[in-house]
């Protein structure tokens, strides 16, 4: 994500209308500006909790269809490709854009493996991470159920699209009268 970012009070956000609202929140799940032109009517929010929430209710409540349409919005973790700039600052701190040559190709290789057994790309909340827990979680992982890892990713998304709310939220994320 961008240093320049300007946060919004959960007020601000309230009075966004829906254009605004999108082009605000409509990032925070990666390329599914859905969930937030979804979670609009919503308003008001009293905080940024309330407001995560309702887009995680959005996102459990819209099918499987589109869950997984979802899920594979997510870029590969360690990937050479272009990736939204929440996710490039996310890997970035997270050290996926220094890996070695074997690194990456170790990456490359489980990513892989992990969409064709899953059908969609491994997610894991890289914040406070490194390239070792993350390697760690991916081999762990490969080893789950599809209906195990569809619903693990899906908590990752959780975390993620917290994190990145509570970056877009000033304050404490609560409303005032």
């Amino acid at each position: 994500m961008k240093e320049t970012v300007k946060k919004s009070s959960v007020n601000e956000i309230n009075a966004m209308d829906r254009d605004e609202f999108v082009r605000t929140l409509g990032g925070v799940f990666e390329h599914s500006p859905w969930v937030a032109e979804s979670a609009w009517a919503l308003r008001p929010f009293a905080s940024g909790q309330e407001l995560h929430e309702a887009m995680m209710r959005t996102v459990r409540r819209s099918g499987p269809d589109a869950i997984l349409e979802l899920l594979r919005a997510h870029p590969d973790l360690g990937t050479r490709l272009a990736v939204s700039d929440y996710s490039a600052a996310e890997q970035q701190g997270a050290g996926l854009g220094e890996l070695t040559p074997e690194e990456y190709e170790t990456f490359r290789g489980l990513n892989e493996s992990y969409v064709g057994k899953f059908g969609f790309p491994f997610i894991l909340a890289v914040r406070g991470k490194n390239k070792e827990d993350i390697l760690a979680a991916m081999q762990k992982r490969i080893d789950h159920s599809p209906e195990a890892e569809r619903e693990q990713a899906l908590r990752e998304i959780e975390r993620i699209t917290g994190f990145r709310l509570a970056d877009l939220i000033e304050g404490d994320g609560e409303a005032t009268a």
